[in-house]
């Protein structure tokens, strides 16, 4: 009897957590806590290690936010935390959350080398692993959920062609701002883009002009690295940059240069500066990515491994470094242009009241968003 009731206080306890969060500034670790609220509750716990809150908006206005549903939803226990771009912090944040009882680990690694040791450590005390949006090289996990992340390459480099052809572009001069050298996703996208621009490179339709990969996809880097590009060549045509930040930091350049809206930047993430950039005439085109779709996905196999089950996933990705099968959930990538930057805001994955603020109130009218 004396068990039962322990039992019903462990319950009643767990029902009384409420949900916490605290903001960190870049080097610091923001963290969402919750516990389950739904009558029959899961033995396991879920912990989630976003990377970082710098790199892109998307981690904390996005996939927080819609992990954070779907586990409250399914009424289980969960703890989200943001390693803020600080790989000591994140191998910290995953020796805790095994620490205080998780069974499930969902990472975004920082790099395969860091995220490999986390799952590794994971794996050796029973904890099921999950790799979240990037794949983690020899890691081994579990599941891997993402994008066709050739797929958002292949759209980028789609997209800079059409703008340039409607630039009437003769032999542009293309310049390449790629992701981290450390993030396997930055690898498929540029795989993704030279597979539609380096035919026209061979062929002599476009110039291969300055490239390099932006560390820790640092947007400030990023600007003083373009900068150098242009200071090298003045006459770049087009920019392929991989991520929205990194296509605002190269727009802020040719701003300087009184170049926006006449070179052509491509992006990724469907970010609010992204889509302005898009409205105002500065960028090309983003990848919209739906993330709420992935969040949902991998929370569905968390949640499940965290209920002792065995979920089957409805594709696999080889792991380049260890030749293994992945077991994956691949999700499909939009192209975003001037003309469906509504499908993004149609979407609920930005509102109308943050994107047309100021004067792109009137933009947002001409591009037919209610």
């Amino acid at each position: 009897m004396r068990k039962g009731i322990l039992s019903l206080t462990a319950a009643a306890a767990a029902l009384a957590l409420g949900l916490t969060a605290c903001g960190g500034e870049s080097g610091q670790t923001t963290s969402t806590t919750a516990s389950a609220t739904a009558s029959a509750a899961p033995a396991g716990k879920i912990g989630v290690i976003l990377p970082d809150s710098k790199s892109s908006a998307r981690w904390e206005t996005a996939d927080r936010k819609y992990l954070e549903e779907a586990f409250k939803a399914a009424g289980v226990q969960y703890d989200i935390q943001n390693a803020q771009n600080d790989k000591t912090a994140f191998q910290t944040i995953a020796d805790q959350m095994i620490t205080n009882g998780a069974t499930v680990l969902m990472i975004v690694n920082l790099d395969s080398g860091t995220g490999k040791q986390v799952i590794e450590k994971a794996r050796s005390q029973g904890v099921a692993t999950i790799d979240y949006d990037r794949l983690t090289l020899g890691g081994g996990a579990a599941y891997y959920v993402s994008f066709d992340n050739t797929k958002v390459g292949q759209l980028q480099g789609e997209g800079l062609a059409k703008c340039l052809t409607d630039k009437k572009a003769d032999k542009p001069i293309v310049a390449y701002l790629n992701g981290s050298p450390t993030d396997n996703n930055a690898t498929l996208f540029k795989a993704g883009y030279d597979g539609v621009l380096k035919p026209k490179f061979d062929a002599g339709e476009y110039v291969k002009g300055p490239e390099q990969s932006v560390p820790e996809w640092d947007n400030t880097q990023a600007g003083t690295i373009f900068e150098q590009m242009l200071t090298q060549q003045p006459k770049i045509a087009g920019v392929l940059a991989a991520n929205d930040g990194l296509g605002n930091a190269a727009i802020t350049v040719l701003k300087k240069n009184n170049l926006n809206g006449k070179v052509p930047v491509t992006g990724q993430d469907a970010t609010v500066q992204g889509l302005q950039n898009i409205l105002a005439g500065d960028q090309c085109m983003t990848v919209y990515k739906a993330v709420k779709k992935e969040a949902d996905a991998a929370a569905k196999l968390a949640v499940a491994l965290a209920k002792g089950e065995k979920p089957t996933a409805s594709s696999s990705v080889k792991d380049p470094e260890s030749g293994q099968d992945v077991p994956a959930e691949l999700m499909e990538p939009q192209a975003i242009y001037f003309d469906n930057v509504k499908d993004v805001v149609a979407d609920g994955f930005v509102t109308k009241e943050e994107l047309c603020t100021g004067d792109f109130a009137e933009k947002c009218t001409e591009a037919g968003i209610e």
